[in-house]
């Protein structure tokens, strides 16, 4: 957390002024600062402490995955994190090992129903892998940071790709409830309000200051994954689009869902998008793959409310198809 002194005094011609003297406790400013501003306007002066967009320092991530390596002999090349009603694709690991996030000192722990909040070890279609069963959260009042720092710590383990899922709200017309879809980009709605998951200072063990995103989804996973989903006979319910992350944890409105469509996005969801930037940010590969659970109203005569419980719902039906596709992924892929 940062400290931040604020020292306003009011003039009687209605100017307010921050004294030449006020400076923050501990951050970068090293001359003082004078600001004066018409009447209503407001002064921020916020100091920055040392802070790395991590959260947790490289150090502290070595040392929660040491911590990790201690409960299983498996040393997982690939990382999943499973979305909301999903998790049961933990079933399909082998040998495995399962560790509760509330075992691991400084490991954030997820609140939200569907998200069991566990780290399952083990074989998936042959390969060692690390699956997040239950992912956290911004909504739940993390700092976004923390959303995804498991990712750096999944990649302290020996990870080199990361498959994230999710349970997405349709956006594109043409899409149906139940349709699975390929991330192909995204589009970071909190990083362009100002809430990037990598503002902070930066690490360059993590990797570099300012990391491109372009191409953040690996190309060859998703040639692989549309062709897995052909020989399964996915081809009708097979979707490829831009993926939009909101804050949460309200359901879009009318306005906003035609908002985001108007911005190119073809289904939203609260989550995936740190965790993307960071696996980059670290040099992962990234697979991204949405279930949409139900269509955002974009008509106010026929709209209707969307429930956790119908979101839910949708993933347990559809739950064995997405579980295939990622479990042929994984056999199918090159470490």
């Amino acid at each position: 957390m940062h400290k931040v002194v604020i020292n306003v005094i009011i003039d009687f011609d209605g100017i307010l002024s921050v004294p030449n003297d006020a400076m923050p406790i501990s951050g970068v400013y090293k001359q003082p600062v004078i600001t004066k501003l018409k009447r209503r306007e407001i002064v921020v002066m916020a100091g920055i402490d040392d802070m790395s967009s991590s959260g947790y320092s490289f150090d502290e991530v070595q040392s929660i995955a040491e911590n990790i390596k201690s409960h299983t002999k498996i040393q997982p090349k690939i990382g999943i994190v499973c979305g909301s009603g999903l998790g049961d694709l933990a079933n399909h690991v082998t040998n495995s090992d399962t560790i509760c996030y509330s075992q691991i000192p400084k490991f954030p722990v997820s609140t939200v129903p569907g998200h069991d909040g566990k780290l399952v070890f083990g074989l998936l279609g042959g390969k060692p892998v690390v699956l997040m069963r239950g992912r956290i959260h911004y909504y739940e009042g993390h700092p976004m940071w923390r959303v995804a720092v498991p990712v750096r710590i999944m990649k302290a383990l020996g990870i080199t790709t990361v498959i994230l899922t999710n349970a997405a709200g349709g956006l594109n017309p043409e899409y149906k409830t139940g349709d699975i879809m390929i991330i192909k980009d995204h589009i970071d709605l909190p990083g362009l309000t100002g809430e990037c998951v990598l503002i902070g200072k930066n690490d360059e063990r993590f990797g570099p200051r300012f990391p491109a995103t372009v191409n953040t989804y690996d190309q060859s996973l998703q040639d692989l994954a549309k062709t897995i989903a052909e020989k399964l006979g996915y081809a009708k319910i097979l979707r490829q689009g831009t993926y939009v992350m909101v804050g949460g944890p309200t359901f879009e409105t009318v306005a906003e869902s035609r908002l985001l469509r108007l911005f190119g996005a073809d289904a939203v969801g609260m989550s995936t998008v740190p965790e993307a930037i960071v696996a980059r940010h670290c040099g992962l590969r990234v697979f991204g793959i949405s279930l949409i659970t139900d269509m955002c109203p974009q008509d106010y005569n026929v709209s209707r409310a969307t429930t956790h419980e119908e979101v839910l719902l949708v993933g347990e039906r559809r739950a064995k198809d997405l579980q295939k596709l990622v479990t042929s992924l994984v056999e199918q892929m090159n470490d």
